[in-house]
């Protein structure tokens, strides 16, 4: 299973993962990440283009990670350790809890925000920046 690796090889264009990545797992892609699982606390996603996680995003994403503040996170559960898009930083609050709804988070005025992904659902929120 390629994803016993620690670290695996960057590539071009989408990747799509069919797997839930656990603790000291990095991923990086030059295109878009696609996860079909969880991202556990301890795993890492770094794309140049856009990460979409359908189930839990709990660990470390960058998105844009070579520049592109267009770049975007969506997961089903986002809850981040640590989120960033082009060279942008946010942390989750310590007391963030799940909201039960997808959510994305994109680069708005030189910080990042979470919305809710229907954008007339209720309960925006937003990360600070670091």
């Amino acid at each position: 299973d390629a994803l016993d690796q620690e670290t695996l090889p960057a590539i071009e264009g989408s990747m799509f993962l069919f797997s839930t990545l656990r603790s000291g797992q990095k991923v990086e892609c030059e295109g878009h990440i696609v996860v079909m699982g969880d991202v556990n606390p301890g795993a890492q996603l770094v794309a140049a283009g856009n990460i979409v996680v359908l189930g839990a995003m709990r660990g470390m994403a960058h998105a844009g990670a070579l520049g592109d503040a267009g770049a975007v996170v969506f997961a089903l559960n986002l809850q981040p350790t640590q989120l960033r898009i082009a060279d942008m930083i946010a942390i989750a609050p310590k007391d963030e809890q799940k909201t039960g709804y997808p959510e994305i988070a994109h680069a708005y005025q030189g910080k990042i925000e979470i919305v809710p992904y229907d954008a007339g659902s209720p309960g925006r929120k937003q990360m600070r920046n670091v």
